[in-house]
């Protein structure tokens, strides 16, 4: 019988979780899950593939935004729910079900999808890229000092509603001025604090410190956990830090102090942080902040090339010719792209190219974090002009390193 792939209806969502689950060897209350799904059903944005009446396949995605270089907001995709039950693999269905899926997005009229990779040599056949690294951190606080006085400014408070707008207020200030990150659901706030049941998982339970500025204002905040730990009648407890966003230099300072100061704690473990993390340089011992899991965070994938390209900001003057090759397209996308610090213009073309590049490559270095040069040894290019891929690799760059921290 022949895979059938089209939107999910509502009442089909327990076996779409059944499927998901199996698929990712977990186990949980298949009721409740349903019923949370069901809650922010979206036929349009939720795919499955069936084997007669068996889901075997799940394709989901939700609307947000992507900050882009520069500050621009681009509507987007967020992927996520990806499965193929283990009965089905090597049949076609994930690449169904993507073509599927993105088409149903360009139709809403986002112009770049995101997510997060299960295993890696899987989503560049689809046309992402890992446009951000991410790493985690573990601070040893008994070894090292910091360069600076504390700012100070924080204070513990309760994770409540009030303290939860008082953080969301920060992270938004915060993440339309940082490439790679993207808006977060009012669902994703709740669930963070503690403030909603979770389906899927343990609920949150932990710790909210506040950083204000001399005039009150809240300009930082972290998010963290303890694991209490004693070793001959010794405290050797562990922070864990959870989500920690600071506006300004002064409230990342006075953050990281407050976590390294705290009572009864050796240590600070922060994951889901940027590769590139300010940390280390603040310590009188750098090597007292150890960065470990070094791997690729969230990928990227466009659509829109023209709206994309022309969207961002450019920290490098220059125009180049690009050809761009979408497997879910029948013909290739060609555009002159001129950028520059004060603005873009990105345009179609029947220009001659001067390289050809697959979307996946393109997608990659779209953030400015990922070297053009480096995404297309794997994905391939072609060069019709000499130089053309060291231009627009210069062009693409960004001197601060796109990161998204929230996961999905």
């Amino acid at each position: 019988m022949a895979i059938e792939i089209r939107p999910a209806r509502p009442e089909e969502i327990p076996a779409l979780v059944d499927t998901l689950s199996g698929a990712f060897l977990e186990r949980p209350d298949i009721d409740r899950v349903a019923q949370s799904m069901r809650d922010r059903f979206e036929p349009e944005r939720t795919l499955a593939a069936f084997d007669g009446s068996r889901v075997c396949g799940t394709f989901r995605s939700w609307a947000t935004e992507l900050t882009g270089p520069g500050g621009v907001q681009i509507q987007a995709s967020a992927v996520s729910a990806v499965s193929v039950r283990s009965t089905h693999r090597r049949r076609g269905i994930l690449t169904r079900m993507a073509a599927a899926g993105h088409a149903a997005l360009r139709e809403l009229g986002d112009a770049v999808a995101v997510l997060y990779a299960s295993e890696f040599p899987i989503y560049g056949r689809f046309g992402y890229g890992p446009g951000c690294r991410l790493a985690t951190w573990t601070l040893d606080t008994r070894s090292t000092s910091f360069h600076c006085t504390a700012p100070g400014g924080v204070e513990l408070v309760n994770p409540d509603e009030a303290g939860r707008d008082v953080a969301r207020a920060v992270f938004e200030a915060w993440r339309v001025r940082q490439p790679g990150e993207i808006r977060r659901t009012d669902r994703r706030w709740d669930e963070s604090f503690g403030l909603r049941d979770v389906a899927w998982g343990e609920p949150w339970k932990g710790f909210l410190a506040v950083r204000r500025d001399a005039a009150g204002l809240a300009d930082g905040y972290v998010r963290f956990h303890a694991d209490p730990s004693w070793e001959g009648r010794q405290p050797r407890g562990q922070l864990l830090v959870d989500d920690l966003h600071a506006l300004t230099d002064d409230a990342y300072v006075s953050l990281w102090r407050f976590l390294a100061e705290t009572d009864l704690a050796v240590s600070v473990t922060a994951a889901g942080r940027r590769a590139s993390e300010r940390l280390p340089w603040l310590l009188t011992d750098a090597r007292a902040a150890v960065a470990s899991e070094l791997t690729d965070g969230m990928w990227v994938r466009l659509f829109d090339i023209p709206r994309v390209l022309g969207a961002r900001r450019y920290e490098a003057t220059g125009t180049v010719v690009i050809e761009v090759v979408d497997p879910e397209l029948p013909r290739p996308t060609r555009v002159v792209l001129e950028g520059s610090p004060d603005g873009a213009d990105c345009t179609l073309t029947d220009r001659e190219p001067d390289l050809t590049l697959p979307v996946a490559a393109l997608g990659a270095a779209y953030l400015g974090g990922t070297r053009l040069g480096n995404a297309v040894i794997g994905t391939g290019v072609d060069e019709h002009r000499p130089g053309a891929l060291a231009k627009l690799d210069a062009l693409l760059r960004t001197a601060d390193e796109p990161w998204c921290s929230t996961f999905f």
